[in-house]
């Protein structure tokens, strides 16, 4: 369940980064703030069951990747092969962290009075 916390924490960046760039009115900004809280709060469960850098890294890289990707093909951005080459490599780098990463199990303690 933590690599689907990232999965939609990532998803979710790219809207508030687009957010962050197109609000104009205080309705889309009031939207824009809800977005990021909610990506932090997918962030933070994702936490709770994975280490948190690994965590940190899949977001940014996985989130960075696909707003670039989006911005060459919604928004027009300038294409070139050596920006796409540095996003593969980012894509490759959040798989190798995802296939070295294993969920956290949690323990029970149990205390005994005495």
């Amino acid at each position: 369940m933590g690599w689907l916390y990232v999965l939609f924490a990532a998803i979710v960046e790219v809207f508030w980064v687009i957010g962050l760039k197109y609000s104009d009115s205080l309705m889309e900004w009031i939207g824009t703030i809800f977005i990021i809280i909610l990506s932090f709060y997918f962030i933070v469960k994702a936490s709770e069951q994975l280490p948190t850098g690994t965590v940190y890294a899949v977001f940014t890289g996985s989130g960075a990747a696909a707003i670039v990707l989006i911005d060459f093909l919604i928004f027009g951005a300038a294409f070139s092969v050596a920006k796409l080459f540095f996003i593969g490599l980012i894509i490759i780098g959040v798989i190798g962290i995802k296939i070295t990463t294993t969920e956290a199990k949690k323990e029970t303690v149990i205390h005994r009075g005495g």
